[in-house]
């Protein structure tokens, strides 16, 4: 039985930060199962038996070779699609992740053709097709802490 096929699959979405405006984010390769060439945040599914904040931690480790300094639940995101013509279910759970920018590496080089730092308004096109749905739902929490932290600096 396939996750997100045959049952609804939980997956751990995050928007890694540098508390100065700049977010991360990689372009998936053709190794990737799905949205080649397309722009995404980062994310992982949770297996079963482990937590919801060491699949985060992990996977961020994974990916981009650091660890995480904090860490904000932004919320859910009931996630219907198509993948190989097969309709797809899954729940994402949503985070906003503080990183060291200096640590940052790629550490999945087989899944993602490049890793990069954006602002908010440059965002490379073209984007994972569930990410702008992402940013729609969380744009004023993202854009608030980005202010709050800059202010408090």
């Amino acid at each position: 039985m396939k996750k997100g096929e045959d049952y609804t699959g939980i997956t751990i979405v995050y928007l890694c930060h540098d508390g100065n405006g700049s977010f991360l984010l990689n372009k998936r390769s053709s190794q990737c199962r799905d949205e080649h060439g397309r722009w995404d945040p980062g994310g992982g599914g949770l297996e079963f038996g482990d937590t919801v904040e060491n699949t985060l931690r992990k996977e961020i480790r994974e990916e981009y070779c650091t660890d995480v300094v904090n860490y904000e639940f932004l919320g859910f995101r009931d996630v219907h699609r198509v993948h190989g013509g097969k309709p797809t279910h899954w729940i994402a759970l949503d985070f906003k992740v503080l990183i060291d920018r200096a640590k940052v590496k790629n550490g999945e080089s087989h899944k993602f053709e490049e890793i990069g730092w954006f602002a908010l308004e440059d965002f490379p096109a073209p984007l994972h097709s569930q990410f702008p749905f992402f940013l729609e739902k969380y744009r004023e929490y993202i854009i608030e802490s980005v202010s709050i932290k800059k202010f408090e600096k």
